[in-house]
């Protein structure tokens, strides 16, 4: 069976060329070999006009191309001037189309960034974007409301949490990607690509004579899931009618990736957070589900581990963790208009049949498989019911579903009170492949906001994770890991940026209680911090969420304008545009006894959308290329041979790195990223700078005789306060572990003697201290070693080289003769022999006769070349 491949998009560049009457966009390859063109018409006022004629263009002739248009829209024959075609911008892919009330608009990508390389595929962050208006000014037709629209399309700001790639699907986990390359393919769906010269190769093969068979690969590219595609809208009204090499899906989240250097060796730990595009929100405008089972704040975060030094889907190691956070699957909203930091919480609808549980719960069956976990954060005990309502709701609702499902296959439903500590934990399910071990089920997180109690519910777990990936990567010898260790440390900093950013999309500001809150060990100086978040995020949801929700049901096209209907502004409420239901009535209603969709259960515990079923092989896209083809030549995409590069420009160098930020920097600690080391001890954290004459001396007074013993990784507990605005029981014993204080020095002063400066400064250089007499045994060693260089002119060459003479010492060499006047010369064996020998016949003009596998090498790149 060939052997599969993922595509690499064949248009990752761009430019758009203009003219009076056409707009034409110019794609081509990074390398600038194969080239494509859309003609975009300019005199529908309306209407969008896009033709594509399906041809792959070589350099040569699209300048031909170019040079022709330009000549054919001048007025005057040999005029060179405006009228003819000049270049408009250069972009990086297309985010879409987009249509208010006028004409379309034309979305690009203009800037980007790499952010991580996941088995060298490249994924990027959108830097800026350049929106274009397609009609021409003689035929367009205004109106007076188009310019507030592009305002709040405006608003949705590109440029912040937006992610795309070339070559790898971002809207699916690593394990469905991995799943897919290795499904078998059906002959008869293999679509065999063709270019212009493809006939002219199957009627003239130079090579045809050597009866050398071409390696066959099939090029697999699937259909995004659109849960996680945030421009599927945009795309929509094109899909059908470019290319697919034009259409490029961005999701919307975090992606953020750091290097774990263990003992010199790469790994690259990698964090993806995809958020849902249905029903999406901000913070008190979004609650619950709607009516197809999509709920508020949904995200779907992976950990991928993988060892960098090898950059291969099929030879590599890579281990990925899935988990997820929403909202409580429930009919429920809070009431904003009272203006209180708390609104209560006010159940919308009666559900007694769980119905829009039981539509969440079957899409994550289709998409995990089973078991899941739900991890319920909401509060047991309150002086005034609050959060306990959602609780009482949803655990009868849960009750309700695992009656009718199979009870190897029920949902696993855990209170877990942050402020009472309990140590429950559910295992996920597993399932063993010939290519590894695959993730069955997952863990679904939710307090009331699903930011801070969530962001650190999940750090917790994906921590217990991290230990378990590492060792089956053969990292580490058990499966645990230590807080206050660089590879721990390095994993929060990931986390704390996937928790603030997440947090800034729904809640409008950062996290407000982070790790360390919880841990107990956050410095005095976080409470004021706190506060500012507090009150930004009650600022942002009192003023600013409402035109950030229209502007994400703008984007979205969850509400299209029509001069037929009301102004998005104008709308009292969104609540007709994310339920359907409200606007008509369904005709097919769900069983409430076999509640999830049909096939699914015959398949699990395994995940219905990873099986190679023939419903989801029609998802995928197959094209029969040949080995070395640019659509699936991972390696020149990823090193890109063609172009000139610097290693300080290299993004795994720019990457953060466990190494260079975290280990300390003084001689003699253990390198080991899995050592546990005080919190001074960082490479962080400065104990001592000099900066001038009045130098400024960071102390670390340390509190040990008041303070009590840090909690152990069994003893984390937390406070009892919500994601914002609750009120903490124990503010004062939040950090009391050490206090930085700065203590200002004067030019004839000093913190310590002169004496213990020195030691100090010596024992961080040298990693000891020199003044200090050498041990006994070093002395020992050191004497030797003189006497050695005492004696050696005393033996003579001719001499038989006895060294024991001068000193005794144990041959570690594995060459026969090897002392301080002789060596043997190293044995090379017979096909180290025949390159050197070759490369010497080379150099003075002598070839030898190719091989077999030189001859395929050499045809393969003729082909790719030149035919």
């Amino acid at each position: 069976m060939p052997l599969s491949a993922a595509v690499i998009s064949g248009v990752q560049k761009l430019v758009l060329y203009e003219t009076r009457a056409r707009y034409f966009l110019v794609g081509s390859n990074h390398a600038q070999t194969k080239h494509r063109v859309l003609k975009i018409d300019r005199t529908e006022p309306k209407d969008l006009a896009i033709i594509d004629d399906k041809h792959v263009y070589n350099q040569q002739e699209v300048r031909e191309l170019l040079g022709r248009l330009d000549l054919g829209n001048r007025t005057k024959m040999g005029q060179k001037g405006s009228s003819g075609l000049s270049r408009a911008v250069s972009a990086y892919g297309i985010v879409g189309f987009v249509r208010f009330l006028e004409g379309y608009y034309l979305v690009l990508i203009t800037k980007r960034r790499k952010m991580a390389d996941i088995g060298g595929h490249s994924i990027y962050k959108i830097e800026d974007t350049n929106m274009i208006y397609i009609p021409n000014d003689s035929v367009r037709v205004t109106h007076p409301d188009e310019a507030r629209y592009v305002r709040i399309f405006q608003n949705v700001d590109l440029s912040s949490n937006f992610y795309f790639s070339y070559s790898y699907d971002l809207s699916h986990s690593l394990q469905y990607n991995l799943t897919l390359l290795h499904s078998p393919c059906d002959p008869g769906t293999v679509e065999e690509v063709h270019t212009r010269r493809s006939r002219q190769q199957d009627s003239f093969d130079i090579f045809e004579d050597e009866g050398l068979p071409t390696q066959v690969f099939h090029g697999l590219q699937s259909e995004p899931y659109a849960k996680y595609v945030w421009n599927g809208k945009l795309l929509e009204r094109v899909k059908d009618t470019v290319h697919p090499d034009w259409l490029m899906y961005i999701i919307h989240g975090f992606c953020g990736q750091s290097k774990l250097l263990i003992y010199g060796r790469p790994v690259h730990v990698t964090l993806i957070a995809r958020r849902s595009s249905k029903f999406a929100g901000t913070r008190f405008l979004k609650r619950g589900a709607n009516c197809e089972g999509d709920v508020a704040n949904e995200v779907e975060t992976e950990q991928i581990i993988h060892d960098a030094s090898v950059m291969s889907f099929t030879a590599g190691s890579y281990s990925s963790y899935v988990q997820v956070r929403g909202s409580v699957p429930l009919y429920w909203s809070q009431d904003i208009s009272t203006m209180m930091p708390k609104p209560p919480i006010r159940l919308d609808q009666a559900d007694p049949y769980a119905h829009v549980a039981a539509l969440h719960f079957d899409q994550m069956l289709q998409r995990f498989g089973s078991p899941i976990i739900i991890l319920n954060l909401v509060k047991k005990r309150e002086k005034r019911k609050h959060e306990k309502i959602l609780s009482e709701e949803l655990f009868p609702a849960v009750i309700n579903l695992n009656q009718f499902l199979p009870p190897e296959h029920c949902i696993d439903y855990i209170a877990w009170d942050m402020a009472r500590y309990t140590k429950r934990w559910g295992d996920l399910g597993g399932s063993l492949t010939s290519s590894g071990r695959v993730q069955t089920g997952v863990l679904r997180t939710n307090c009331v906001d699903c930011l801070d109690r969530t962001n650190t519910a999940q750090f917790m777990v994906g921590k217990c994770a991290l230990a378990y990936q590492l060792y089956a990567l053969g990292m580490i010898d058990k499966p645990k890991l230590q807080f206050d260790t660089d590879c721990v440390r390095l994993f929060e900093e990931l986390y704390e940026d996937h928790g603030d950013t997440l947090s800034l999309q729904y809640g409008g500001s950062q996290l407000v209680h982070r790790v360390k809150t919880y841990r107990k060990i956050a410095p005095w100086t976080q409470h004021s911090k706190d506060i500012m978040q507090t009150l930004s995020r009650y600022y942002s949801n009192a003023f600013s969420d409402a035109d950030r929700q229209d502007a994400i049901n703008l984007f979205l096209q969850v509400y299209q304008p029509s001069e037929s209907k009301p102004h998005l502004w104008e709308l009292p409420t969104d609540f007709y545009l994310h339920q359907r239901n409200s606007m008509a009535l369904t005709h097919d209603r769900r069983s409430y006894t076999y509640w999830w969709s049909e096939g699914i259960l015959s398949y699990l515990p395994l995940p219905y959308d990873e099986v190679p079923c023939e419903e989801n092989m029609k998802k995928v896209g197959v094209r029969r290329v040949n080995r070395y083809d640019e659509s699936i030549d991972t390696y020149t995409e990823f090193f890109k041979p063609y172009e000139l590069t610097s290693f300080d420009d290299t993004f795994c160098i720019a990457m953060t790195n466990s190494a260079r930020e975290l280990m300390p920097k003084t001689v003699g600690v253990d390198p080991s990223p899995f050592t546990v080391r005080k919190p001074e001890e960082t490479g962080k954290s400065a104990v001592i700078g000099a900066k001038s004459s009045k130098e400024e001396t960071v102390v670390q007074r340390k509190t040990a005789a008041s303070a009590p013993p840090p909690p152990s990784e069994e003893q984390i507990s937390s406070s009892s306060e919500d994601d914002s605005e609750d009120d903490r029981d124990d503010d004062g014993s939040v950090s009391q572990r050490s206090t930085p204080v700065k203590l200002l020095t004067e030019s004839g002063e000093s913190v310590r003697t002169q004496e213990d400066f020195l030691q100090q400064s010596m024992r961080e250089t040298y990693g000891l201290n020199l003044a200090a007499l050498p041990a006994e045994d070093d002395m020992l060693i050191y004497e030797r070693f003189a006497y050695l260089g005492q004696n050696q002119h005393k033996l003579e060459r001719t001499e038989p080289s006895v060294l024991e003479n001068a000193i005794n010492v144990v041959p570690v060499s594995c060459f026969t003769t090897d002392s301080i006047y002789e060596v043997s010369s190293p044995q090379v064996d017979r096909d180290n022999r025949e390159v050197f020998e070759g490369h010497v016949l080379t150099g003075l003009g002598q070839v030898r006769s190719l091989c077999r596998e030189d001859i395929l090498m050499y045809r393969e790149y003729i082909k790719n070349r030149y035919m």
